[in-house]
C-alpha cells in the first residue's frame, strides 16, 4: 500500500506514552487522551510518496508530529481518530508533518527542519533557581541549508521568538523549529550549561 503525496507510518509501540513502571507497577501519568504532550512520536515507515524525492526509506524510525497518531472528542462527545487514520496500525504522514529520520543508528533531521538544545541561564545574581536562556541554544540536529549558512551542530545559536516546539528524543529536550527560525551564531564563552531536566528521562514523551 502506498500514498501518492504522504508517507504511511505505523507507531513504535502504542499510540500514546502516558504511563511508566514504578517499583513493577504501571503508573498513569495522564488520562486525557486530548494531551498532546503524551502521543507517541515516533513511527516506523511503512511506505513513502510516491511523487516526491525523499531520503526517507520503508523501515526508518521517524520523529513525526503529535496529531498523527492522537485521538479527540468532537463536540459531540463521541471519541475519533485524527484524519491521519487508515488502520489501527497505519497512519498517513504529510512531508511536512516529519521531522527526523533515524539512519545507522543516528538522527538526522529532515530538511526543512532543526533542533535545538536550550541552556541554562548563565546570570543567577537576581535568580534563585536556574531559569533557561531565552532564544539562545546549542544547535543539536541541522540540515544542508544551515551548513551552507554557516551553521553547524554544536553551535552556539539564536532562534526567533516563538519558534520552539518541545520534543524530549532520546531522554534529551530539545526545540523543534523551522530552518528559517535559526538567526545567528554566537561565540561560545565556554561556560554554556545544556538545560536537560530529570523528567525527561522518565517515559512519556518521545523516547
Amino acid at each position: 500500500m502506498k500514498s501518492l503525496y504522504s508517507f504511511l507510518v505505523k507507531p513504535t509501540s502504542n499510540r500514546y506514552n502516558n504511563s511508566k513502571d514504578v517499583n513493577g507497577k504501571k503508573l498513569i501519568l495522564n488520562t486525557s487522551m486530548e494531551d498532546h504532550k503524551f502521543v507517541n512520536r515516533n513511527a516506523i515507515v511503512y511506505s513513502v510518496p510516491m511523487v516526491g524525492d525523499t531520503n526517507i526509506l520503508p523501515g526508518d524510525e521517524v520523529i513525526i508530529h503529535h496529531n498523527i497518531f492522537r485521538r479527540y472528542y468532537d463536540v459531540k462527545g463521541n471519541e475519533k481518530n485524527s484524519g491521519s487514520y487508515v488502520t489501527e496500525d497505519l497512519y498517513l504522514c504529510n512531508p511536512d508533518q516529519l521531522f527526523m529520520y533515524k539512519r545507522d543508528g543516528k538522527w538526522n533531521a529532515t530538511e526543512d527542519f532543526c533542533f535545538v538544545k536550550p541552556i541554562i541561564k548563565q546570570d543567577k545574581r537576581f535568580l534563585k533557581e536556574e531559569k533557561e536562556q531565552e532564544l539562545i541554544g546549542i544547535l543539536k540536529y541541522g540540515n544542508n541549508a544551515l551548513k551552507e549558512l554557516g551553521f553547524n551542530v554544536g553551535d552556539l545559536i539564536g532562534f526567533t521568538p516563538n519558534s520552539e516546539y518541545e520534543f524530549i528524543i532520546d531522554g534529551e529536550r530539545l526545540y523543534r523549529m523551522t530552518t528559517k527560525s535559526i538567526i545567528i551564531k554566537y561565540e561560545y564563552k565556554g561556560n554554556e550549561v545544556e538545560n536537560n531536566p530529570s523528567w525527561t528521562q522518565s517515559s512519556f514523551g518521545v523516547n
